[in-house]
């Protein structure tokens, strides 16, 4: 395959992170499941199944020689010359799994230059198949799908959390964000930044905003609101391979009280 061709690439990956969703039942029921925290960041979770799920994306993807950046094994095959990028996230919303207490899902996405080409999201409750960028849309199950149309902040829903390396430690900066989110109808923490950007893209939410996320938990994300007709904002923060993100329908950009 051509390595240079985003269309053939995004078709491969579609494919690639179908047939892995698609197999997850069957891993599961032929897996014994076991959760460990990190030393590193003690609220961080983890289990045998992100690392399953990691080992079989990776595995297709290694055939295509490009670059990966993966959230268990890091970067893979890096290459300075490559234009492109994959950051993968095997199963975002780990915890949610482990506790069925919410959505999760597999992330796979395309970046050249710090810039997104196209996601791809597989919704491992729904069953539902993610894709898009915005040069061709952005679909759900082959349907295009396309932001809200709500322009007042007191009408929005907010989609937001706090990551295990969230900064509580800054309390101006806690009071302007609590300051903000008391203007929007309603708030909502889902537990996977995947899902919450993928909600703003099918206009279900209307903003994602989330401090010091990683980008493995929005790379796939952010081309797909882009492509379902929204605005993103990002910028990297102090921690290593992590952004403040702010997306929207497009129509409460003016909101965006994360990035300056």
């Amino acid at each position: 395959m051509n390595r240079n061709n985003p269309k053939k690439l995004l078709e491969y990956v579609k494919s690639l992170v179908k047939h892995t969703g698609e197999s997850f039942v069957s891993t599961v029921k032929n897996t014994s499941m076991e959760v460990s925290y990190s030393s590193d960041f003690p609220k961080e979770i983890k289990s045998n199944l992100d690392k399953i799920l990691e080992e079989e994306i990776i595995s297709g993807l290694l055939s295509l020689n490009i670059p990966i950046l993966s959230e268990e094994a890091g970067y893979i095959n890096i290459d300075k010359d490559s234009e492109y990028l994959f950051i993968v996230d095997p199963l975002d919303g780990t915890f949610n799994f482990t506790r069925g207490l919410g959505p999760y899902a597999i992330s796979v996405a395309l970046w050249s230059k710090n810039k997104p080409i196209f996601g791809v999201v597989y919704n491992l409750l729904s069953h539902e198949l993610i894709w898009g960028s915005s040069e061709i849309g952005s679909y759900c199950n082959d349907k295009k799908i396309q932001v809200s149309d709500v322009n007042e902040v007191g009408l929005a829903v907010l989609c937001t959390g706090f990551p295990v390396r969230y900064n509580f430690s800054d309390i101006g900066q806690e009071a302007d964000f609590w300051n903000v989110m008391q203007s929007y109808s309603k708030i909502r923490m889902l537990g996977s930044a995947t899902i919450s950007l993928i909600n703003v893209a099918k206009g279900s939410a209307d903003v994602y905003a989330e401090k010091d996320i990683m980008i493995w938990d929005v790379a796939a994300g952010i081309p797909i609101v882009e492509g379902a007709g929204g605005k993103v904002y990002y910028t990297e923060t102090t921690y290593g391979n992590a952004l403040n993100v702010f997306a929207s329908n497009s129509l409460l950009v003016k909101h965006n009280f994360l990035i300056p």
